[in-house]
């Protein structure tokens, strides 16, 4: 199917995120057809727009309970790694981080599924039961006896944990107006960057006191109760979801099955769905220019930080290194945690700020490459805080000079996290869930295979040349970006069929 045959069809796997991204918050409704089901006027109750705002902050406050929960998992046995391969036998250090970062192996695949299934059966059914699949697989991985199973069980844990990121965005969506949802999106945001720095402070004490297992069954509690917050405080938001349910007590009321809702599509299947969910990321990928650039970058730079989270417990911890316990080991982790919390409370404002500026320098007209100038100094923070961080850790002064070095990295990299996604979002509005679905499967891929290769990396070449080789490649990838971007994106956009919209 064409671009442009596709922009005359609906476009499921991309609601979620058109209902943060765009105005069309209000759902259809046709006056003149009597059998149409749609709300019964612009304040009516049962549309989740209507909903009083502390139901509303409730069901965000459960959706960021769950997209903190999953990355928390997924990095949390890192100061553990070594009690565990030893546990289970595992000798090869390839296996021992990939025990690791399997996990994310699974966010790779589950929000090209997930996504879609929520469009079509409702958000919380599909969030709900996917992370009833986290909860039990991640138990057992504190039960696993064997590698295999450690990391068949972690996978398939991954994919149940990677609905709240293919889900939550559309949650917010349905029930934050335009003019409402900065906070509540800027908290929800603000869950999965802290999981993954949070995970190993914890994991770090945890594994001390009691033994690598309890991090599983500790994080398998926690989620626990956050579904079963769930169940109490999370009902469905989706509104077609809302409207057929409506539709079909309709049907039963009065017998006649002319009530329809304006999305009955016969095409509207799941296999329709699933399909155009797993095929348009990957031509978006292949045939987009600016899709390329950013998803290279953006890919690389996320690989890095489970390449770091992986390698920090032998820096730590190794009688050859500093040689601290596995606990304080743990509390260097605080320092990716500061640059991601820094750079994200720093962008958000800045990005504005730059964009409405120079929205106004050009008639009041904005265009996506307005989000490009942050773009450059954060490509600039991610090169020099690997210098830092491999330089002193190589001659191991002070514990702070290696976390001032990760600190810096990670915000440079939440920063142009933040800046790719939105310059994404406007360039493919239509598309964007299909763009940033791309950029998702390529960024998670390389967080899995990162971490696999960092043993032997350090152990060639030691952590000084080994984080100078990762800088000079993210010069290369990062700094030609933001120039070739700024100068030819609007060509690459007018000549996009999937951008021709903007």
């Amino acid at each position: 199917m064409s671009a442009e045959a596709e922009k005359q069809s609906s476009s499921p796997a991309d609601s979620s995120l058109q209902t943060i991204h765009d105005d069309r918050d209000q759902p259809p409704g046709d006056a003149e057809d009597p059998t149409l089901i749609t709300w019964d006027g612009p304040d009516d109750p049962a549309n989740p727009k209507n909903w009083s705002r502390r139901r509303k902050w409730a069901a965000t406050m459960v959706v960021s309970g769950f997209n903190f929960i999953s990355p928390l998992a997924s990095a949390m046995i890192a100061p553990c790694l070594p009690a565990l391969a030893a546990e289970l036998d595992i000798t090869s250090s390839v296996e021992q981080s990939m025990a690791l970062s399997v996990f994310v192996l699974g966010y790779a695949v589950g929000p090209l599924v997930v996504g879609p299934l929520s469009e079509l059966y409702g958000r919380v059914p599909v969030l709900q039961t996917s992370n009833l699949v986290f909860l039990l697989f991640n138990l057992a991985c504190g039960l696993a006896r064997t590698k295999g199973e450690m990391i068949a069980f972690r996978f398939i844990a991954g994919l149940g944990g990677s609905a709240p990121q293919a889900t939550g965005g559309g949650v917010l969506g349905d029930l934050w107006a335009t003019e409402e949802r900065g906070r509540a999106l800027a908290f929800y945001s603000l869950a999965p960057l802290l999981g993954p720095a949070v995970g190993p402070i914890a994991g770090g004490f945890v594994a001390e006191n009691t033994s690598w297992r309890w991090i599983f069954y500790a994080t398998t509690i926690s989620n626990g109760v956050v579904m079963l917050l769930g169940f109490l405080l999370l009902q469905e938001t989706r509104a077609s979801v809302l409207l057929e349910r409506k539709k079909r007590r309709r049907i039963r009321e009065t017998g006649s099955k002319a009530w329809h809702t304006e999305t009955d599509n016969p095409d509207h299947t799941l296999r329709n769905i699933i399909l155009t969910a797993l095929n348009r990321p990957f031509r978006l990928l292949f045939t987009q220019p600016i899709v390329q650039v950013l998803a290279v970058y953006l890919a690389y730079i996320y690989g890095i930080v489970y390449l770091v989270l992986a390698s920090f417990p032998d820096l730590w911890t190794s009688p050859d290194h500093y040689g601290e316990s596995v606990g304080i080991g743990g509390l260097n982790y605080i320092a990716l945690a500061c640059g991601f919390l820094l750079g994200a409370y720093l962008c958000a404002p800045t990005q504005d700020r730059i964009y409405r500026r120079l929205k106004d320098r050009n008639g009041g007209v904005g265009r996506p490459e307005y989000r490009i100038p942050l773009m450059i100094p954060s490509a600039i923070l991610v090169p020099v805080g690997l210098f830092i961080y491999g330089w002193t850790a190589e001659y191991r002064t002070f514990w702070i000079g290696p976390d001032i070095g990760i600190a810096l990295y990670a915000a440079g990299y939440i920063t142009s996290f933040q800046c790719v996604q939105v310059y994404i979002v406007d360039t493919y509005t239509n598309y964007a869930a299909s763009a940033l679905a791309s950029v998702t499967v390529l960024r998670s891929l390389c967080a899995f295979t990162f971490p696999l290769f960092a043993p032997k990396m350090y152990d060639a070449l030691g952590y000084g040349w080994g984080n100078s080789m990762l800088a000079f490649i993210a010069m290369g990838l990062g700094w030609p970006g933001p120039f070739v971007l700024w100068r030819y994106g609007q060509a690459l956009r007018e000549r996009s069929p999937y951008a021709a919209e903007i």
